[in-house]
């Protein structure tokens, strides 16, 4: 079963449509169940039509990088025994 750390990392290729059927079909099974991942895609989504909307520029890769890193340590540190633990 998909973790929600496991969703932070694929989170922008779900978003984008890279995934194949197998893994969309565990992010979308997962997103069933936990609402904090359905609050993060939702908030990623609302994130990447504002920087498109405000932005002709490209996201410079490594800083996607480092995001997705930032983003996966606060899901880890959030599953690690937080109060909204799914």
């Amino acid at each position: 079963m998909l973790m929600c750390r496991d969703l932070a990392i694929v989170a922008s290729d779900y978003i984008d449509g890279n995934l194949g059927a197998v893994d969309n079909l565990s992010v979308r099974m997962h997103l069933l169940m936990c609402r904090h991942c359905r609050s993060f895609i939702g908030n990623l989504r609302s994130s990447i039509q504002l920087m498109r909307g405000h932005s002709d520029n490209v996201l410079d890769d490594r800083l996607a990088r480092r995001l997705d890193r930032e983003i996966d340590k606060a899901l880890q540190s959030k599953s690690k025994g937080g109060p909204d633990k799914d």
